[in-house]
């Protein structure tokens, strides 16, 4: 319980590191999880593209992640990708680079569990839960009385909440302190043919258009990093404080699925699942499908 309380004061204590643009560096905006690990080595050993050293800034929500692109103070971010198409609909001058995150939510509770709490309406993991139901036709009752993942790890493991939908590193968390709880389902969709749902996006500012191609060739290198070196990337993390020592998993970083492809690569899967998105929440997304400039 001690390193939940401390993942969860990190939290409130780091909040979005300073919101500063600096002309000389390109700003990178990650949310903390699984986008994070994912650009861990940018952490350890930030790149320079044209001269610019790349500077990564860490934020606890999607929020906060908009809100810096709406006012313009940051160069590159990571977010979910309902969060993505909804600010390309608004018309934001941010253009979809690629996937990242091929899906790390999961059912976590115990086997004989009958009611699934879900934090965050009409949102990925809210989304996907309904979609999982509805297509294997399951018989669990939807509970949304609990508003964050901290509220529902704090449930699970004072046994008040039976299952619920978790992300990791919460997954990992739950499972190591206590041994009934287990992976439940798999909400990723992983098929032969897919490597998941496309959950997470990368946008590049405008400005970026010259260095598409460079910044695209060390994402792939900075994720494959973190796939095959997980010890090296917890390290990492652990020291820039990114998370509390203890807490990330080679394990848990196996189950982000993290892996990039750029918007045309994986356009098939972005917009299979943006259509699932759309047929269960359209407000998530702006109201309507992207145009195919979204994918370029």
């Amino acid at each position: 319980m001690k390193r939940i309380i401390a993942f969860i004061l990190c939290l409130c204590l780091l909040g979005c590191q300073s919101s500063k643009k600096n002309a000389e560096e390109i700003q990178v905006l990650a949310l903390r999880g699984p986008s994070a690990i994912a650009l861990a080595q940018w952490m350890g050993n930030p790149p320079v593209v044209d001269g610019k050293k790349i500077n990564v800034r860490v934020a606890d929500s999607p929020d906060q992640v908009v809100a810096a692109l709406i006012k313009g103070e940051t160069d590159m971010a990571v977010l979910p990708m309902i969060n993505a198409a909804n600010l390309y609909n608004k018309g934001l001058p941010y253009r979809l680079a690629g996937c990242p995150i091929w899906g790390n939510l999961y059912w976590v509770g115990r086997a004989d569990a009958r009611q699934m709490y879900v934090f965050g309406s009409g949102t990925t993991p809210d989304i996907l839960t309904r979609y999982h139901i509805e297509k294997n036709e399951l018989p669990y009752t939807l509970n949304y009385t609990l508003g964050t993942a901290s509220e529902v790890v704090r449930g699970l493991l004072a046994g008040k909440v039976e299952a619920s939908v978790l992300g990791e590193p919460f997954v990992s968390m739950v499972m190591q302190r206590d041994s009934s709880i287990r992976i439940l389902a798999d909400l990723n969709n992983p098929t032969a043919t897919s490597p998941g749902f496309a959950e997470t996006a990368i946008l590049f500012s405008q400005s970026l258009s010259g260095e598409k191609e460079a910044l695209n060739r060390l994402l792939k290198k900075a994720c494959r990093y973190a796939e095959e070196q997980p010890e090296e990337v917890i390290a990492l993390l652990e020291k820039h404080r990114i998370f509390p020592e203890g807490l990330l998993s080679t394990e848990g970083i196996k189950r982000s699925r993290i892996m990039y492809l750029t918007a045309t690569e994986a356009h098939t899967e972005i917009r299979s699942f943006l259509e699932i998105i759309n047929r269960y929440e359209p407000r998530a997304i702006g109201g309507r499908l992207p145009d195919h400039s979204f994918y370029n």
